[in-house]
């Protein structure tokens, strides 16, 4: 006798046979022609393409047909691969955009430097203005600071002799003491600041992306007319980090 498929293998079963149907139709696939290419009801089929959609499989376009999305592609080796990792960030990094209100930066601790990989900006939520590169504000900016707090003192230390403090604010913290103090004290969960130390007219928060041995973090940025809505954004930066930190790990 053989075993009946149990009900999680009919469900992948279903989410194959959609992606081969609409794999079939480079230029766009109706939801009609979906359900009789896959044997899918309506009622299995809607849902089932909106989790594909949200997931990154497939895309619907503004005439209501399906296409492949770029996530197949995270599946494949090399630049493709690469390149489908970074738009579905980006995809991230904008809806994140989108409901903090901020501008939004996910940056990277690599060989020795900071390096802010990828930024979600718009006309009504401006990145800050980087008037000094980024590499060199580790002891003043909040996505230099958390980075900070993912090395160890000799880490920290290397990087600040290769990076020399300076004063960039009257409230840019010079004292290396000073600055390790208020890293180490720091609870784990609160979102790092930054409040004008950096550049005058913003202010920041960052919280770390931990996933493996990467040492990264997620920003926002706000001018500071808008200081008052540093704190619920930052929790809600908080809450995000996670998700986008498996999406780092792929």
């Amino acid at each position: 006798m053989k075993p009946e498929p149990t009900a999680p293998l009919h469900s992948v079963r279903y989410v194959l046979r959609v992606l081969e149907a609409v794999s079939k139709y480079g230029g766009g696939v109706t939801e009609d022609r979906i359900a009789r290419d896959s044997g899918l009801p309506p009622g299995h089929l809607v849902p089932l393409l909106t989790l594909l959609c949200r997931e990154g499989y497939v895309e619907r376009l503004a005439d209501g047909a399906y296409v492949l999305g770029n996530a197949p592609a995270l599946l494949g080796p090399g630049s493709a691969r690469r390149r489908a990792l970074e738009a579905r960030l980006q995809r991230g990094l904008d809806e994140l955009r989108d409901s903090v209100g901020a501008a939004v930066y996910l940056s990277r601790y690599i060989d020795g430097e900071i390096r802010v990989t990828q930024i979600a900006e718009g006309p009504l939520t401006p990145a800050v203005n980087e008037w000094v590169d980024f590499r060199s504000t580790a002891h003043a900016s909040a996505i230099g600071k958390c980075l900070l707090t993912q090395l160890d003192r000799n880490g920290r230390r290397e990087h600040l002799a290769r990076h020399r403090i300076a004063r960039f604010t009257s409230r840019t913290i010079t004292s290396e003491r000073l600055l390790f103090s208020r890293l180490d004290s720091r609870p784990p969960t609160v979102p790092v600041l930054d409040l004008q130390e950096y550049a005058v007219g913003t202010v920041c928060a960052a919280v770390p992306l931990t996933a493996g041995s990467t040492v990264g973090c997620l920003a926002l940025s706000l001018p500071v007319e808008y200081a008052h809505r540093l704190r619920a954004a930052a929790e809600t930066l908080n809450r995000r980090a996670a998700p986008m930190a498996l999406s780092l790990t792929l």
